[in-house]
């Protein structure tokens, strides 16, 4: 990843004939933020695209909003980086149906979860040492500042979620909160909202729109939107102000994020998961879906399901018993590195192993297309 000039925040140096490599790290990053623990701020600094995605964002001010309410459509472009980001989008939003539709790849990261994670903890590890190398002039103020991110990151990882309120003041710092930590290399948003105790909240105003609620949801989701525009808006300004004039230093204390990050990717875990529930529909009690849930034992490894809830009306005589439908979803909330027990567990020890040394590969591979390709991922 090369040092971005400050005239990168006003002109877009995007040209379409980077697609392939743009879409192909959007596609990266979109399957890293489907991982708890791993975000995509963590891909692009990999990738050699961080600060490229720092001032793209930093590009959308109130000036494009302002064209855009008058209708001045080019001139909104203009002043956005909008190649950039409809490339990359494009690449994420793919990765996100691959990987939910095609590839379920959260169901494997609770079925197989020593191999994914094992994945990741090879391609942060490769990448590390990359980017120090990377680093010019490497010395003790650099050490001490990386020392100092890896703290972070470690402190912020390890939090315990905690109970919070839920009022639109709250709400709003919370998204603040998650959005900045996206943008962050090492640091998982939804990780956060867990730790700020807004996780399930979030996730069950989402689960009212399109429905009957559809209004109350949005109304309780605004303050967070709100928080989200604003976090993203005023952090993005910081991390390209300090990338432009400090570059050095900065980075140091990005990989220091990657560092702590490592604690919560180690393949191998105790981990402990947390059970969110809302009721996705009521049925009859001799219906169809109710028997075939009776009768369908229950996977404790998947993270998402169904069960059969309480039957509504169970006094009501002459009348269809009516029972809910519960959809379970699984969210990691506390991880505890353990040493790979070989004898115990062979299976397990060998695919986070695999996935580790898969991971280093990947990491030698992207190098040598950064190699190729020009220092930031940009053909020159």
């Amino acid at each position: 990843m090369s040092r971005e000039e400050g005239d990168a925040a006003k002109t877009d140096p995007t040209s379409w004939s980077e697609w392939p490599g743009l879409i192909s790290r959007g596609f990266v990053m979109g399957s890293a933020d489907i991982i708890p623990g791993v975000s995509g701020g963590t891909m692009a600094l990999i990738l050699g695209i961080y600060s490229r995605l720092i001032h793209a964002i930093r590009s959308v001010d109130l000036s494009f909003f302002r064209c855009l309410l008058r209708l001045r459509w080019r001139e909104a472009l203009a002043g956005v980086h909008w190649r950039f980001l409809v490339l990359l989008v494009g690449g994420i939003l793919l990765a996100v149906v691959f990987f939910t539709r095609v590839v379920p790849l959260q169901i494997y990261m609770h079925t197989h979860p020593e191999l994914i994670y094992g994945l990741f903890f090879g391609l942060i590890l490769g990448s590390i040492f990359i980017l120090v190398k990377a680093l010019e002039h490497f010395g003790w103020a650099h050490a001490l500042l990386l020392a100092a991110g890896a703290l972070a990151g470690w402190w912020t990882v390890t939090l315990v979620p905690a109970a919070t309120p839920e009022t639109p003041l709250f709400v709003f710092l919370s998204g603040s909160v998650a959005i900045c930590a996206m943008v962050l290399p090492g640091i998982s948003g939804s990780y956060l909202l867990l730790i700020l105790g807004k996780y399930d909240y979030i996730l069950s105003q989402l689960a009212l729109l399109g429905g009957s609620a559809t209004v109350e949801g949005l109304l309780a989701l605004l303050p967070f939107f709100g928080g989200a525009a604003v976090g993203l808006a005023l952090f993005t300004r910081l991390l390209s102000w300090l990338l432009d004039r400090h570059y050095g230093p900065t980075l140091a204390v990005l990989i220091g994020f990657l560092v702590g990050s490592l604690y919560m990717i180690w393949p191998w875990q105790q981990r402990e998961y947390r059970e969110f529930t809302r009721v996705e529909a009521v049925v009859e009690v001799g219906s169809d879906r109710a028997g075939d849930l009776r009768d369908r034992q229950e996977d404790p490894d998947l993270p998402e399901f169904e069960r059969l809830g309480e039957v509504l009306n169970p006094d009501v005589q002459g009348a269809p018993r009516q029972v809910e439908i519960l959809r379970v979803q699984k969210k990691l909330v506390r991880s505890t590195p353990e040493l790979p027990a070989p004898r115990e567990q062979p299976g397990e020890s060998a695919a986070g192993a695999a996935g580790a040394a898969a991971g280093l590969l990947m990491v030698v591979a992207l190098e040598r297309m950064q190699r190729r390709m020009g220092g930031d991922g940009r053909n020159e």
